[in-house]
This record gives structure tokens, C-alpha cells and sequence, in this order.
């Protein structure tokens, strides 16, 4: 069993409660862990068929943060079927993180964040 990370994927997109949020937009942050049994094989094979694609991931990510949802973790749980439904069986469990970098909060603070985890990840 292997983990495929994506670390730090910087997007603009268009999620929060506030109307302003959906049409402004706002600076976001995904992170990804898979725990990926399939790489296994991979390691022996040298073989792209035989793990998770890396930019199929970050595509898969990218479209659906570009559908705007009013919680982060709407869009999380989203993210989290499309990468299961595109790679059934080869995922066993997970941790996905979306981070809005610029909340419209009065505070002096990096970031706000959801985090789901499903799977061997709990």
C-alpha cells in the first residue's frame, strides 16, 4: 500500500455562503492523500495504468472546484466521489483538505479549512 499525495494545489474559485463569495471568488488551497494499494504494482510494472494519475487527480480537483458550492465541505465531499468514481477499486481511503485562504471573517488568520478523511485514513 502506497499514499498519492497532491500538496498545496493553489485554485481561484467561487465557494462561500455569501453571495459576494460566489462572485467575486477567493484564493483556495487542496490538499490530497490517497491510500493507493494499486501502487504496489506500480512499483514492479513501471506501469501509469497500474497507480493513480497525478494530473487526472489534479483535473479531476480542478473541475469540480470550479462548480460553485456554499460550504467547503459540499465541494470536499464532491471532490472526494469524482476521484472514486474515476478510479474505482484503487483507492482504499483518503484525506482531502480545502482551505479558503481569504475568509471574508474579521480576524487576523491564515486560512479556514475542512477536512474529510473515509477509509484506512481514519
Amino acid at each position: 500500500m502506497g499514499i498519492i499525495a497532491i500538496n498545496g494545489l493553489k485554485i481561484r474559485a467561487r465557494h462561500g455562503v455569501y453571495e459576494q463569495e460566489r462572485r467575486v471568488g477567493n484564493d483556495f488551497e487542496v490538499t490530497l492523500r490517497l491510500d493507493v494499494p494499486c501502487s504496489d504494482a506500480a512499483m514492479d510494472t513501471d506501469n501509469l495504468g497500474d497507480t493513480i494519475n497525478y494530473a487526472e487527480a489534479v483535473d479531476i480537483i480542478k473541475s469540480e472546484m470550479s462548480m460553485p458550492s456554499r460550504l467547503l465541505e459540499h465541494v470536499a465531499g464532491r471532490i472526494r466521489l469524482a476521484l472514486e468514481q474515476a478510479y474505482p477499486g484503487k483507492i482504499a481511503g483518503g484525506e482531502l483538505t480545502v482551505a479558503k485562504l481569504a475568509p471574508p471573517i474579521q480576524a487576523q488568520l491564515a486560512s479556514v479549512s475542512y477536512t474529510t478523511r473515509w477509509g484506512s485514513m481514519r
